[in-house]
């Protein structure tokens, strides 16, 4: 047995630095490693014993790398990115008897998608049980960040993407949505919305911040009678009153059942887009979010973008099916503790 020398480098400590230099500080470098500051330092004592060198400059804010540190971190990144690789091999091997895996999905994916996804998936992997959640952008966001889901499907990846793989799957354009006769297409739309009431998405929610954004930038002034969150809701507001709402593809597609009530036009206003990706811990879970992401794609190709014509004699305009996996690179992975 080779004896355990306390002076050896251990990857932990090694994530510890390269989390350090990419966050400028000990206490926020602690926060993204979900460990403790005093944890954090002891790290790189350890590191600075074992390079007998001082490999921070800790009076530098934010936090600079000695001429030391700065060679150590390269090959850091390098260790790092190998072991990240070879976890990914291994879980390749694993990955038909993966026990469960838990989504936390945008709650517009719910009728066009999920269901699909989800069967899909047991189709590959049959003795892996699946759950999904479904909600707005950010508490799904919030879920996969807290380790309550293993995949994320949102419009809103985490704030801190630098752990993670963000995978772009769609980029949809905004429409006018009014109550079916409501208004006249001949004329001039942005006057006629002027007198109509308008139905708002909820601004706790991502996507009605960005309409309100939007509506704001065109000094467009909506008064707030209607809010609601889900997409079906605010349709059926809009046929109830005659009025009118600001909504993705996805959206329309949620409230398929007021199809017959309602009508898509093109909007007054210049061009608004959401995107929607697909966020997991880089590493983890091998090739399987790509594998998971080019489903999605494929499924949105052939079967969402024709219930997109419907609606719309220019769907590809409505909604962009991204195809080039991007991802957003990473030199650490996400450590239990330090």
């Amino acid at each position: 047995m080779i004896p355990e020398n306390s002076q050896d480098i251990s990857l932990r400590a090694l994530r510890v630095l390269v989390a350090i230099d990419e966050a400028g500080s000990m206490a926020k470098a602690a926060e993204r490693l979900g460990s403790s500051p005093a944890a954090v330092s002891q790290q790189i004592s350890n590191l600075e014993t074992f390079a007998r060198t001082t490999l921070l400059d800790r009076g530098e804010r934010p936090i600079r790398p000695t001429p030391a540190g700065a060679l150590l971190l390269r090959h850091a990144r390098k260790v790092l990115m190998a072991v990240a690789e070879a976890q990914a091999q291994m879980m390749e091997l694993n990955l038909s008897s993966l026990p469960q895996l838990r989504f936390a999905i945008i709650d517009d994916f719910d009728a066009s998608v999920t269901p699909h996804l989800i069967g899909s998936l047991h189709d590959s992997y049959p003795k892996t049980a699946f759950s999904a959640v479904s909600g707005r952008s950010d508490a799904m966001t919030d879920l996969f960040v807290r380790r309550e889901a293993d995949v994320a499907i949102t419009g809103l990846p985490p704030d801190d993407p630098s752990s993670y793989d963000v995978i772009p799957l769609l980029q949809e354009t905004f429409s006018v949505v009014a109550a079916r006769g409501a208004l006249d297409k001949d004329d001039p739309l942005l006057p006629q919305l002027r007198h109509l009431p308008f139905v708002h998405h909820n601004e706790r929610m991502p996507i009605g911040r960005l309409v309100e954004q939007h509506l704001r930038r065109h000094r467009f002034s909506a008064e707030r009678r209607f809010s609601f969150e889900a997409s079906r809701s605010i349709f059926a507001m809009v046929d109830m009153i005659g009025g009118w709402a600001l909504g993705t593809p996805l959206n329309i597609l949620d409230g398929t059942r007021f199809e017959e009530k309602i009508e898509v036009l093109p909007s007054p206003f210049t061009r608004l887009t959401r995107s929607v990706h697909l966020t997991a811990r880089r590493g983890e879970l091998g090739t399987l979010p790509g594998a998971t992401a080019d489903m999605i794609r494929n499924y949105l190709k052939e079967t969402v973008l024709p219930r997109v014509g419907a609606f719309s004699d220019s769907p590809d305009n409505l909604l962009s099916i991204l195809e080039d996996p991007i991802t957003v690179p990473a030199s650490i992975q996400r450590a239990e503790e330090c």
